[in-house]
């Protein structure tokens, strides 16, 4: 009896998008703009923790960023009115980006006085973590009501990311959330990721962020 052929599609599909991601850290390289790709669960406060972060970076660095959605533009609106360069990526029902659809989007700013570029990525703990999107820093952001074990439970996010920054530290009186096991977690599959403390609403941390990423942009943009 003949063999059934067994093709591993998203193997293949994965190995495929590496290499483009490859290539676009190279085409970001040359033009020296960073790219950071932000991961998070739904309500964790992407987009106040980028507000906030645009205050800390200004005048130091100038920041435009992609905001990935299902559907709406919310929160590209919210980012234009804030001054902030933004453009809205649809992804048609995906929960992910992929380095070709981060390629177009970047494309679309159509400028060059760009040094940072965020990608704010679907809001999803799984697949946006899988797809490699050319950025050369991933940060992830765990807000303090969604949990001191998410690291636990979503291990390839925390092991991809180069940092994790803890939202919503205000919070801290009301919640059972733990740092030391919230590190202890992160730290046991990427025991290199730099930790943060924030409170995007209040601002407490978000200087001390700020200044880690203009050292990194600076670093990989020369």
């Amino acid at each position: 009896m003949e063999e059934v052929k067994i093709i591993e599609l998203k193997e293949s599909i994965l190995e495929d998008n590496n290499a483009d991601a490859a290539l676009l850290r190279e085409e970001l390289k040359s033009k020296k703009i960073c790219l950071l790709n932000l991961m998070s669960g739904p309500g964790s406060g992407k987009t106040t923790t980028l507000l906030a972060l645009n205050k800390a970076l200004e005048g130091r660095i100038k920041m435009g960023v992609m905001e990935a959605d299902i559907d709406s533009d919310v929160d590209a609106k919210t980012m234009v009115d804030a001054g902030i360069p933004s453009i809205q990526l649809h992804t048609g029902g995906m929960c992910h980006l992929d380095a070709d659809m981060t390629r177009q989007g970047i494309r679309a700013f159509n400028r060059d006085d760009l040094d940072l570029i965020v990608l704010e990525n679907i809001g999803n703990l799984v697949c946006p973590a899988e797809y490699d999107t050319g950025a050369q820093i991933k940060l992830t952001l765990l807000s303090v009501p969604e949990g001191d074990d998410k690291p636990l439970k979503y291990p390839l996010m925390y092991r991809e990311c180069d940092i994790m920054v803890v939202n919503k530290i205000d919070a801290l009186p009301v919640f059972d959330f733990s740092k030391e096991k919230a590190e202890k977690y992160a730290k046991a599959d990427n025991p290199n990721i730099k930790i943060f403390y924030i409170s995007a609403k209040t601002g407490e941390g978000v200087k001390e962020l700020a200044d880690f990423l203009v050292d990194r942009v600076k670093e990989i943009n020369k």
